[in-house]
């Protein structure tokens, strides 16, 4: 077996020198810290603070709990909890006791809040009340130790007060380092969402990518307005333990109050995703813009033709950035701000552009963006229970993203769209096979398939095509309607038009490339009118 070389070899040595991930644990390092920082404030929130030392002890309760009730470390408990400082603790408590998270989406209902539970057999649940209704028709013979509440309901089940109220506040014995302590679901671009395995170390690996990116000091604040059930959310709020950094967390991002919020926090540094820019340059301006106090917007998916408003407008500087659920956080950097570039590849890993057949791409040419890892416990440690997926992702000894990228001849990557069946919307992975899945449900539909169409925002907006059964009629409001209990909001399609049939390969796969990207001959659920579709849903 041969091994290809990187697309730009005179460009080799471009990289961003990172350090090795050493050996402390998350458990361990969160104990050193209630140690020799035990009043530095980790998290505010609604007014109230949170300690290292606070945090820590009740991390602990809440970890032995766990292991007293029956949990041994390994066992996979899922994490269904809104943005608040208990998901915090609860996130440290599963790291302490060696158990598995399994991160579920607050946002999800129906066969997509199901999956995770079959998929990656969930053992035990800790989840907020809010969730009961959701949770209550798929939880009987899916969670074997049960479900811990957090709130009051109803619904069978322990409390979470029995985990926070538990007497023994020690450390546990610290997991290490490359144990396997979550499962994070994929985008599941090509069918079902696949479970990725995240040890220890890689989960520390992130946040110092993260780190370097900010270039963030001790004492500084960041707004934490992630949601802690996706990996950019996590690697902040283990990046906080590692440099000693608080949190002004609120609940959920707000493009209206995002600056606010920054400026009453006195936070340095805030966090982006994909369309979070785009959403925050179409506010009214307001005096907040430029005298929020903060210097640095990081994250990754900045449209070029955004890049420099968003500089201009609020006063920072951009520092992007590539990453993605199977390795870590970043694994390119963009550090001297370069317009549209991911930067060059981290030390940890080098990257190369390859094309159909494996073979390196020229300087500008577009490819599939691949990587092989200099240290590999830091990179693509596999798939729950999935080898087949495992062996599809490699090719040569190089770990195939599914993503497209060109690199320029200083050796910076330029992210040029995804290869896989998803799209990006809102800072979320959408996965064709989950929508296509609820839809075909409805007995109107015979065929369906989903692509991804430019949005304003700078990310994608979901289209769809429906084959519907002879003779039926199929309003697309009332599909809408239909759709509004079996999947999550960010599932819902903006667009929706009706086919006779479907372009075809040789073996009757639909041939996605050539739909239509068009969004002037189907409906639109924002349009001024979106009923004016009404009644054409009959078949041609």
């Amino acid at each position: 077996m041969t091994v290809s070389e990187p697309v730009s070899p005179h460009a080799k040595d471009r990289m961003v020198a990172l350090p090795p991930v050493d050996d402390v644990t998350i458990a361990e390092l969160l104990a050193r810290r209630a140690v020799s920082d035990p009043d530095h404030v980790l998290c505010t929130f609604d007014g109230q603070a949170w300690t290292f030392t606070q945090v820590n002890e009740a991390a602990n309760r809440i970890a032995n709990a766990l292991l007293a009730s029956g949990l041994k470390p390994g066992d996979r408990v899922a994490l269904m909890l809104p943005g608040h400082p208990d998901h915090i603790i609860s996130l440290f408590a599963l790291a302490k006791a060696g158990l598995v998270r399994v991160p579920v989406n607050t946002s999800l209902i129906g066969p997509a809040l199901a999956y995770p539970f079959d998929a990656f057999s969930v053992h035990a649940l800790i989840a907020d009340a809010a969730y009961a209704a959701p949770l209550a028709e798929m939880l009987p013979g899916r969670v074997p130790h049960g479900v811990f509440w957090r709130g009051e309901t109803q619904a069978e089940g322990r409390r979470y007060e029995e985990l926070t109220g538990f007497a023994d506040a020690t450390n546990p014995p610290f997991p290490a380092a490359d144990d396997i302590i979550a499962i994070t679901p994929s985008s599941g671009t090509t069918g079902a969402p696949k479970g990725v395995l995240k040890s220890d170390r890689v989960l520390r690996a992130g946040p110092v990518t993260l780190l370097h990116l900010t270039e963030a000091r001790p004492g500084e604040t960041f707004l934490f307005w992630e949601a802690m059930h996706h990996g950019a959310g996590v690697a902040v709020l283990i990046a906080a333990v590692m440099q000693k950094l608080t949190l002004g967390m609120v609940d959920r991002f707000s493009a209206s109050r995002l600056w606010r919020q920054a400026k009453e926090m006195g936070a340095n540094r805030v966090h982006y995703l994909g369309s979070v820019l785009g959403m925050l340059l179409r506010q009214p301006e307001q005096p907040e813009d430029r005298t929020h106090g903060v210097s640095v917007a990081w994250g990754g998916g900045c449209p070029a033709e955004l890049w420099e408003a968003v500089e201009q407008r609020f006063a920072v500087r951009i520092r992007e950035g590539y990453g993605l659920s199977e390795m870590t956080t970043f694994c390119t950097l963009n550090m001297d701000g370069r317009v549209g570039s991911i930067g060059l590849p981290i030390s940890w890993y080098e990257a190369a552009v390859m094309d159909a057949e494996g073979k390196p791409c020229a300087i500008g040419e577009t490819g599939e963006l691949c990587f092989r890892f200099a240290d590999p416990r830091i990179g693509f440690l596999g798939y729950f229970n999935n080898p087949e997926a495992d062996a599809a992702s490699w090719r040569d000894g190089w770990f195939r993203t599914g993503d497209l990228a060109r690199q320029d001849e200083d050796g910076y990557l330029f992210f040029a769209g995804r290869a896989k069946d998803t799209i990006r919307r809102r800072g979320i992975n959408i996965s064709a096979w989950e929508v296509e899945r609820v839809m075909i449900d409805h007995p109107a539909i015979m065929e369906v398939a989903m692509i991804g169409v430019p949005s304003e925002l700078g990310e994608d907006e979901i289209k769809l095509f429906i084959r519907t059964a002879e003779g039926a009629v199929l309003p697309p409001a009332e599909l809408l309607a239909w759709c509004g209990s079996r999947m999550p909001k960010f599932q819902l399609p903006r667009y929706i038009t009706f086919v006779e049939d479907f372009p075809r390969t040789p073996t009757q796969r639909i041939r996605k490339q050539e739909l239509s990207r068009s969004v002037t001959d189907c409906w639109d659920n924002q349009h001024p009118d979106a009923e004016w579709m009404r009644g054409h849903g009959e078949r041609g």
